[in-house]
């Protein structure tokens, strides 16, 4: 039998927001590439992914994790660079390899 898990309900809701934010394979890549190379601009991150997607697409991925505190960005130039806000989101590459229903 297994014990019951007690989460606060403000972690659950934190967990949820970052969940909901990064649930798509374009956003989940970003978060891959940044995880070893920060920070980058939009220019090499589109470079980088394996998925098709257009620029306008990438930048509305981008914002979207920006604007929801998953990435920092800050101007350089031309350029916009962008970073992971808290290293502690890519512990869901961990779960995500341990699972064994995926």
């Amino acid at each position: 039998m297994q014990t019951k898990r007690s989460i606060e309900p403000e972690k659950l809701k934190r967990v949820a927001h970052v969940l909901k934010t990064i649930a798509h394979p374009v956003r989940l890549e970003i978060l891959e590439l940044l995880e070893t190379q920060e920070p980058l601009a939009v220019s090499v991150i589109l470079d980088g992914l394996r998925s098709d997607v257009e620029q306008s697409m990438l930048s509305h991925h981008l914002i979207k994790m920006r604007d929801n505190g998953i990435l920092e960005s800050e101007k350089s130039g031309k350029h916009v660079l962008y970073r992971i806000s808290d290293r502690d989101v890519l512990k869901i590459f961990d779960c995500m390899e341990s699972c064994d229903f995926i």
